[in-house]
């Protein structure tokens, strides 16, 4: 399955007073990951490929997180992010945040490939992901 290897910086907004890591930000991490792991599928930036495909967007039904070392303002991280499982109009999302080479936490995500609902356009419903991305998505 495919993979994607990004590295980022703790900063100042991401922490709490105690220049920790606030773990919601650690979902932030991981929904900018998902981004650039299909970036790195399509070949394309993320608002290109919303419009290739003509849909919303690949929203969260499901999430969990495991924190196992805190992360600090300033800290360099990298994030691999890679396809667990891949099905018709879902796929599975599996993050892991290093410090220095040290699993610092761990995140997993199921989306769905949405667009909008022809019978209520104020709506969003899944959709088959594109078997080109599946193809990719998929590819060891």
């Amino acid at each position: 399955m495919l993979s994607n290897v990004r590295k980022t910086r703790i900063e100042w907004g991401d922490c709490d007073p105690a220049g920790i890591i606030y773990y919601p930000r650690y979902f932030a991490i991981f929904d900018a990951s998902t981004s650039h792991l299909i970036e790195r599928a399509t070949g394309m930036k993320k608002i290109e490929y919303l419009k290739r495909y003509d849909f919303v967007g690949h929203p969260v039904i499901e999430t969990r997180a495991q924190f196992r070392l805190p992360t600090r303002f300033g800290d360099e991280v990298e994030i691999e992010s890679r396809i667990a499982a891949c099905g018709r109009s879902s796929f599975k999302v599996e993050h892991l945040l290093t410090l220095a080479g040290v699993l610092a936490a761990e995140g997993f995500e199921t989306r769905v490939w949405a667009g909008r609902d022809p019978a209520d356009v104020q709506k969003i419903r899944s959709q088959p992901i594109p078997a080109e991305v599946v193809a990719r998505l998929t590819q060891g």
